[in-house]
Parts: structure tokens; sequence; C-alpha cells
């Protein structure tokens, strides 16, 4: 069955051993009455064994079986096509899961080195020029240094009867053993020459094939063979680390290995292999070579091509060593697998403000974190940022975005990247050497003038291939030049004009010699592989951690610097989405997500009230410095306090009393989990890698008494009469946002559980288990809209507008998928504070009116919708095409009486605080 794409909608979930095929299965009547058109699930093939989201895959050649193996895919596909849906797969072709045990490619690696059958899929630089890693791999898998492991008895060499192997084992890791010692190891057993005999076969696929038949001849010896079990006991007990003797033989033969151990700490420093950002459990693969990519998508190929799969969502496209040349490969892999099905692709990719997405990458958009951020903008007041920017610096310490980003820039790649770093530092150097006139700039000399291009890089990266710069990435790097010649030494602005032109400015096609046309790709794949893990932990994972003016700008793809958008360039944005990639996803939240996408919309009420935050934060900054002292007033700091109760008020769960002991008691051990990755992530008292557990722990202990009704109850009491003031409004924006995800030009893709209220934190609290029972009875309720806005706390009213225009979006496919987009204008006094636009197809339109600033009339509100008298002057003003259309409320599906090109908002928002309405031509 051919499912026609792009999708009309998507509901994506996060699956996992706790979420399986068979639950999504069971989900797929409600998603399908909901309005959505295709599933979209994260990667499901085989995953390291109890992950959580699928992103560490171990074996591309199998569907997960913990998520129901390929069987259960197949009858949720089949429940899909009975409902009319289809599916997108989440893609991941830039990394896999290493260590411990469970990938087979990675132990080959170990096990053969450099010719090993694997050796080239992972991206191995095997010539470093440390002795130590010469043709080896450095493998920074201990927790502890390496001598003290080994003295401590941690490592031990074992045998796997069932494949004839030895290995040594260090707790759930392991680490093949070079078939070219299973000699040694076996001296004085028959079964030592038949290694030596397999190991003399010249050819690769000779000698692999020879030791396996030999390892398998072991494993039935040691079955059956008293000697040869005595035999192995003793050469298990000779490299015991439990004598210093067996330790020295042990040292001896681990030195000998293809891999070098180490302490997982040494691995910013000296490894010799592509992560994916600094997490050295996953190891990027080089899906530039064709055999690679064959083997990384086999098996959605052939799911693909027999109609399983309907799209893809490439993860982390940006990590690859050629986006455009992937892309465009995928599509025309696809195209061959199924001529006469067009398949939809989106990238995840985040673009900086200003940066668009490439028009011949042959893909149908990105994965929405464009949209989130553009909509999460244009909730912003621009007329608070001057006294919330005012506050921060003044009363909270805190430095400018830019500032801190910059810093962080410095800072990352020597602290979190200084191997990568030194890599491309290196590629670099091989260049200068390649001619006369570059050889005397120095190694070090090439270090600090990229310390200076990557402190200014401010997009995630180029896209140069070997006909070098396209005109965008010219001029990138033209301001990032100019940037870096403003802080680099004088004496070395040469030699940044040099390395500018190393890195694309010249063409790499047009070199002549071989050998230096090799190193300047080699050195411009390293420069853009690492500009991309620099920038994410840089900013969204430092310096988003630091800056607090408004968390709630604080988002992956936002910038904070652009506190708000207005209408006229969100109108830009979406006429420019509808042209250049009309199918784009459209996010606000992901498994990704720093802040709920409903945490988001009530900390943007702040920007409407910033004198009455800055109030009530002194008040409380007062109410609780009693608190703070018992911590020696060190934990937490100001800027910790502030952005603490920054979260406290933006996740407050709907509806929470202070005397709800076990609701209270869940919310701080949530915000708990949330605080300790916020101190870490922003490096500034404690991080992953040097962990300062005092001052951790005094931030928790503080977290806990002011949330303590017993011990802070003047606090929760002013607390919880703020988060009464400014949730109404919060949740109308959230209207507002949930409406514009689903009427701007894109396909909206709707996250897990968050057509409810999504007051979710940082992962893993946005991948909790969602409650699609509960769910799925609110859908099939008969309650009435006015009830539901007078009862809003319960998402339900959430929920019914997601339903219901999604039915509209159902029923009239082609105004949402490629009408037109034209914003409108407003008069009368809250003019300012809507946003209107219509969406035309022949002689249909859509007329889409949500309201941004209305603060002074949702305060405090128990009813959602805005009040008539509030809206008496205000309207929108229709094209005078338009004027004589006949109008019906989609939202409540009946007629309106209009005529004319004005549309007063008293006669269009009486029945939600939002309007879409439907015109046909009279």
């Amino acid at each position: 069955m051919d499912i026609p794409t792009p999708p009309r909608a998507t509901a994506r979930v996060q699956l996992n051993a706790g979420y399986t095929f068979d639950d999504a299965r069971a989900g797929v009547p409600y998603f399908q009455k909901l309005g959505i058109s295709h599933l979209f699930v994260s990667p499901i093939l085989t995953a390291r064994a109890g992950s959580m989201h699928g992103y560490d895959v171990v074996d591309h050649a199998q569907v997960s079986a913990e998520l129901g193996g390929e069987q259960g895919l197949r009858q949720l596909v089949a429940t899909l096509h009975a409902h009319g849906m289809g599916l997108v797969v989440d893609v991941v072709p830039n990394h896999m899961a290493v260590g411990k045990g469970d990938n087979p490619r990675w132990l080959d690696v170990l096990e053969w080195g450099r010719e090993s059958r694997n050796a080239t899929f992972f991206d191995i630089d095997w010539d470093r020029s440390d002795p130590a890693l010469s043709g080896r791999l450095l493998a920074p898998f201990l927790g502890e240094p390496y001598g003290e492991v080994l003295a401590a008895g941690d490592l031990q060499l074992r045998f796997d009867e069932r494949r004839g192997r030895f290995f040594v084992g260090y707790a759930d890791h392991v680490f093949p053993i070079a078939p070219s010692h299973y000699a040694l190891l076996l001296s004085g057993s028959r079964l030592a020459d038949v290694f030596t005999n397999a190991l003399a076969q010249r050819r690769g696929d000779a000698r692999f094939s020879a030791f396996e038949q030999a390892a398998m001849q072991l494993a039935d010896a040691t079955r059956e063979d008293a000697g040869v079990r005595d035999t192995l006991a003793r050469t298990l007990e000779r490299f015991s680390a439990a004598t210093p003797a067996g330790q020295a033989l042990l040292h001896r033969l681990l030195d000998r290995q293809h891999y070098r151990l180490a302490w997982w700490r040494t691995a910013s420093d000296t490894i010799n292999w592509r992560r994916f950002f600094d997490v050295t459990e996953l190891a990027g693969i080089r899906i530039e070579d064709r055999a690679v990519f064959e083997a990384a998508h086999s098996t959605l190929f052939r799911l693909y091509a027999e109609g399983l799969i309907d799209g893809l969502r490439i993860d982390h496209v940006d990590g690859l060593a050629d986006p455009r040349a992937y892309c465009r490969q995928l599509r025309a892999r696809l195209k061959r697998e199924r001529p006469r099905h067009t398949c939809y692709v989106v990238v995840e990719k985040i673009l900086a403000q200003g940066e668009r997405l490439a028009s011949d990458w042959q893909v149908d958009g990105t994965s929405g974190y464009s949209f989130m951020n553009e909509v999460g903008a244009l909730l912003h007041d621009a007329r608070g940022q001057a006294r919330l920017t005012q506050f921060w610096n003044r009363h909270e310490g805190g430095n400018d975005f830019a500032d801190e980003e910059e810093e962080a820039r410095r800072r990352i790649p020597q602290e979190l990247f200084a191997a990568e770093f030194g890599a491309c530092a290196h590629a670099l150097h091989a260049v200068a050497l390649e001619h006369s006139a570059t050889r005397d700039w120095t190694l070090s000399a090439i270090r600090r003038v990229l310390t200076e291009l990557l402190a200014h890089f401010p997009v995630y990266r180029t896209y140069v291939d070997g006909r070098g710069r396209g005109d965008e990435d010219a001029q990138i790097m033209q301001r990032v030049v100019e940037a870096a010649s403003r802080s680099c030494r004088p004496s070395e602005r040469p030699l940044l004009h040099r390395i500018d032109g190393w890195l694309g400015g010249e063409a790499p096609k047009d070199v002549a010699r071989p050998a230096a046309r090799r190193a300047r790709l080699r050195a411009i794949a390293r420069f853009q592989q690492l500009t991309s893990p620099v920038a994410a932990k840089s900013v969204e994972d430092t310096a988003f951690y630091r800056h607090g003016l408004l968390l709630s700008r604080n988002e992956v793809g936002s910038d904070p610097r652009q506190f708000a958008l207005s209408t006229d360039d969100f109108h830009t944005l979406c006429a420019d989405r509808r042209e250049r990639y009309p199918d784009a996803l459209l996010a606000t939240a992901t498994h990704d997500h720093k802040r709920g996408e409903d945490v988001r919309a009530r900390l943007a009420v702040l920007s409407e009230t910033p004198d009455a935050w800055v109030e009530a934060v002194g008040r409380w900054r007062r109410f609780n410095e009693p608190l703070r002292r018992q911590q020696d007033g060190q934990a937490p700091d100001d800027v910790d306090e502030y952005l603490l109760y920054q979260m406290i008020v933006g996740a407050w769960p709907m509806g929470l009393q202070a005397t709800d002991r076990e609701g209270m008691s869940a919310y701080v051990e949530r915000l708990a989990a949330w605080q300790l990755k916020a101190i870490r992530e922003a490096k500034r008292h404690s991080s992953w890698s040097a962990p300062d557990e005092r001052y951790e722990q005094g931030c928790r202990e503080f977290l806990e008494a002011v949330l303590d009704p017993a011990r802070s109850s003047t606090f929760i009491e002013s607390l919880a009469s703020f988060v009464d003031e400014i949730t109404p409004t919060g949740a109308v924006k959230s209207l507002t946002q949930a409406l514009l995800r689903m009427t701007c030009p894109g396909v909206p893709d709707l996250y897990q559980g968050t057509e409810g209220w999504d007051l979710s934190l940082v992962d893993p609290d946005n991948r909790r288990q969602v409650d699609y029972a509960g769910l799925g009875a609110s859908l099939e309720s008969s309650v009435s809209t006015p009830d539901l806005l007078g009862n809003w706390h319960d998402g339900a009213i959430k929920q019914r507008l997601v339903e219901r225009v999604l039915a509209c979006r159902r029923g009239d496919p082609d105004i949402f998928a490629r009408g037109e987009y034209q914003g409108l204008a407003l008069e009368g006094r809250l003019a300012p504070h809507f946003v209107a636009f219509l969406r035309r197809h022949a002689r249909r339109c859509l007329l889409v009116i949500a309201p941004l600033h209305v603060h002074p009339y949702t305060r405090r509100a128990r009813d959602l919708r805005l009040p008539p008298q509030a809206l008496l002057d205000t309207a929108v003003v229709l094209p005078e095409t338009l004027a004589a259309y006949d109008w019906y409320d989609a939202l409540e599906m009946r007629p309106l009486s209009m005529t004319g090109r004005r549309l007063p908002l008293n006669t269009v928002m009486t029945d939600w605080p939002v309007a879409l309405l439907r015109g046909t031509s009279a």
C-alpha cells in the first residue's frame, strides 16, 4: 500500500522497552482520530540493551528485538495502513554505540586493528604522530587510570567457550585479544599450530575465515578435550592480575593489542577517532564510504522497498563529512528502491539566525527547530526586553549572551575536544608543509588562528566540498575572518587568510598535486566536523545554562540575542518557507528540548510583565536568604538562584497545591534532576568531568527547603499567587503556538503527549511515558468547548484545538499543503498584540487569528476566552477580493454572518481565544 507523502501531520513517539511497537500499535486508532496521517518513531534498529531512545545503534542489520522485532514492526505498519496512515522513521547515519560487548563491527576492529574488515567503517585516525597510538586506537573506557585498574585486578583475561575467543573483560566491556597472540596463549596445546597456520594465510578474507574455523575448533575442543581445558585454565591463571607476575604478563599482552586501554578522562586530549560530540560511547562512522552507506541503510532500504516506511528523519546531518552528498545519494537510492514513490525526507539541522537550508540537498526541509524558534520569539513582547536586561545585568551579575558564547567557544575546544582540535590543526599544518611559501607557519601559530576562527563562528558548519564554497558559506566565512582578524595576533593575520583559503576559499579541485589536494580535503573535513560539536557544546550545553535573561529563549535552535520577533518578520519567514520548503516539519517540542513548549509559553508572559517579575524575585530572595545562609551563602549563587526561580514558575504543574505532599515531592525530584544537569552543563561551579558535589548538594538542599511548606510557607504562598496570575496568559500563548504550528506553511509535528499541557523539563524528563489511555478518554469526551475553557487546567482544551484544526487539515489538505500565505494587518487598540494571516488555494481560504500579548485581559482568568469588551475596536482587515466571501467557524463548525473587509475580533472570537475561519467565494 502506497501512503501519500508528504505527511499531513505527524505524531512523534519515543520507542523503548517500555513503549514498543505493540504499544504504538494500540495507539493508532487514537492518533487517527486526532487527525494524524503519519506516526513518526525514534530509531528502530538494534540499539544498546535498555536504550531509552534508540540513537545508540549497535547493529544496522536487525530491527530491535526490544521494540518487538521486525514482526512487531510489520504488525504496527499493518495497523497504520488499515487506518490510512504511514510511518516516518528516525535514521542515525553519523554514529554507533561502542564499548561494552554488543557491537560486532567495533569488536572486530579491536580484534584485527586496521586489518579488520570494519577498519574503515569507523572514522579512525590510524596514523597519529603519538607513538603510543600509531596503528592503534584509543579505548578510553576505564573508570580509573589504567595502572590503578590493572593493579586492582579489574582487568581479567577470559575465554568465550561458545565462540572460542580470548578477551579481556572489564565490568561489562569486552576487549578482544588479537588473533596473532592465540598461539602464545595456547602454547603447549595441540591447537597452537592450528592458529599459526590459520594466520599464515596471506589474503585478508582467507585469514579471517581460517581464524574463524580455528576458533570454532577451539570451542569444540574445550567441550570435548580435558587437555585443552587444562591448557586454558593454566593460561588464564598465568595472566591473572591477582599476582604481580600475572599483572606483568597481562600488561605486556594488552600493550601489544590493536587498542590502548585508557582512563575515560584521556579521551578529550588523545582520542584518535571521531565521536558524537564528546560522548565516548558513540563513535562516528564513515557514511561517505559507499560500502558503509549501504551497510548502515540496508535494513531501512529493504523495509522501504516493501512499503513499510514512508519517510525518514536524518539525525545530526551536520556530523557527516558531506551532508549535501549524503542527502542526494540517499534520495537517489530511495528512488531506485521505489521508483513510483517519493520518500519524505527531513534533516535534523539547526539553522542560525539568517541562515537558510541549501536548496540543492534534495530534502523536504528540516525537522522543525527553526519554527520552534520563530513562534517562540513571536510570543515574547519586545517591550519587556530592556527591563529584564537591566535586571539581569545589574542584579544577577550576568553577562551578555554574546560574551558567554564567545568565552565558551574558546574554552570548549580545549576542554572537551582537545584531540579533535589537535587533529584539525595537524591537518592544516600538513597543508602548510606542502608549500615552500607556508611551511614556516608553525603548528602553534595554526592552533592560535584556529582558536580565533572557532570563537567567532556563527553557525554549526559550512558545506565545502571539492568545488569550494557556495555563496552563503563565503559570506559566513567573510564575517568570521573579519572578526578573527580583530582578535588574532597582527603578525598572524596573513596566516588567517591562508587558512581561510585552505578551508574552501580556494577550490580544492584546482590544486594540481593529488597529495596536496587530499590534504586540503582532509583539513576541510576535520574543520567542518569540528565546528558542529563545538557549536552544540558551547551554545546549547554551556552558554544556554549560564545566560538567564529569560530561559524561554534558551532553546535548541534559538538565539537568545533575538528576544522577540515582530509579526511582519514572522510573516516573511513563513512566506519564505512556503516558497522554499513547504513540507518542512514544524515542531514546538522534541526529545531534545530544554523546556517543554508550555513552560516556554508561560515564561514568555514575563516579557509582558517584567516589573512584576523583578519585584517578585526581589521579594523571594529576601524570603529565602536565611535558607541560603544555611549553605554558607555559597549555594546557589545569584545566577543559579535566579534560574531556579524561573524554572519553578515555568514548570509548576497545573493544579499543584502546596498541601499535596506527594505531588510536591515529585516536582522537587524533577527540578533537582534539571538543576544538577544545569549546574554541570554551565561549568561554572561544577561539571560532568569535575563535579563539585558540595556545591551541588547545597543547591539541592536549597531547592528542597524553599519548596518545603513547613520551612518556606511565605515564599510558597507568594510563588503560588504569582503562578496563578500568569498561568492563564501562558495557556493562551500555548493555544496560539499550537494553532500556528498546525496552520503555517509546513507539516505539523506533534511530540508525544503535547496535545495536552507540556510542562516537561530537559531530558530525560521530556521522554517520560505518556498516559495515552487518559488522552484517548479525553478525546472521546463530549464536554462542550465552554466547559473545557472553564476547566482549562486539565489540558483537554488544547487537545480539542489540535483535533479540530487537524480535522480541518484532513478535510482540505491542499489549502494547508500548497495554499498561498499572506500576512494580514489589524487595526484598533489591540492590533499590535495579535497575529493574523490567510492561506489561500483556488477559491477557498483560511483565516487564522491569534493573540500574542494580552496579559492585562487574561491575568488570573478562570476562562481562557478574551473579554469581548477588550476586543471592541480591534479588527482584521481583509483583502478587497475577500469582501464577499462566506465564512465558517472551523473550530466550532458553524457558519458566521459577516460581510465586508473588516472583521471585528469580538464577533469572530466569542467561543475561543483563537480563531480559524474557512472562507469560500460567494
